[in-house]
């Protein structure tokens, strides 16, 4: 299994009417998510583009979400933009540094923290429409600027295996999933 070091930047969470997040020196995870935060909880409800149908409830397979600050600078380049985009405008509880396309990390990799914490990806987090307009506001740009600019590079989402704090400043450990050689398919 391959292995990266990297850096937290910074932490965040709350649960702002416009999606943004509160920076924090730490922040707690459990095994439903991240204390304070908007997306704990082992369930959550489907909407539009999810394999079931709007409103119904399905596993959260989103109780975290992580940006790299490599990517964010990627994408104000970009749009055009002079000022960063900030980590806490796009939702983002995670912003880690020094982990190379942090947005195409496989499903099962895991992240883990000093204090024990442990959170395993699930998925890519793709640029929505509401985070689009939400940035346009931000920067005078337009709608489907943030959308185009960040197609593989708004990061990631995961669930918690194991609880713990997060601080600014914690190492993070990160293990890529693999396919292991004894589920790999033969050639026969």
């Amino acid at each position: 299994m391959k292995q990266i070091s990297g850096l937290v930047v910074s932490v965040h969470t709350g649960g702002n009417k416009d999606l943004s997040k509160d920076e924090q020196s730490s922040i707690r995870v459990e095994l439903d998510g991240i204390d304070g935060c908007a997306h704990r909880g082992y369930v959550r409800k489907c909407w539009d583009g999810d394999k079931q149908a709007k409103g119904s409830p399905r596993r959260n397979e989103r109780q975290w979400s992580a940006v790299s600050v490599e990517e964010l600078a990627e994408i104000a380049t970009a749009m055009g933009i002079d000022g960063p985009i900030t980590p806490a405008s796009v939702g983002a509880n995670l912003s880690l540094e020094g982990i190379p396309e942090l947005s195409r990390l496989p499903k099962g990799t895991l992240l883990k923290f000093p204090s024990g914490a442990e959170l395993s990806v699930e998925e890519y987090n793709p640029p929505c429409k509401y985070m689009g307009e939400e940035q346009a506001t931000l920067h005078g740009v337009s709608a489907t600027a943030f959308p185009r600019a960040a197609a593989l590079k708004r990061g990631i989402v995961g669930v918690v295996e194991a609880a713990g704090e997060i601080s600014a400043g914690d190492q993070v450990e990160v293990t890529v999933y693999e396919t292991p050689s004894w589920l790999a398919r033969s050639e026969d």
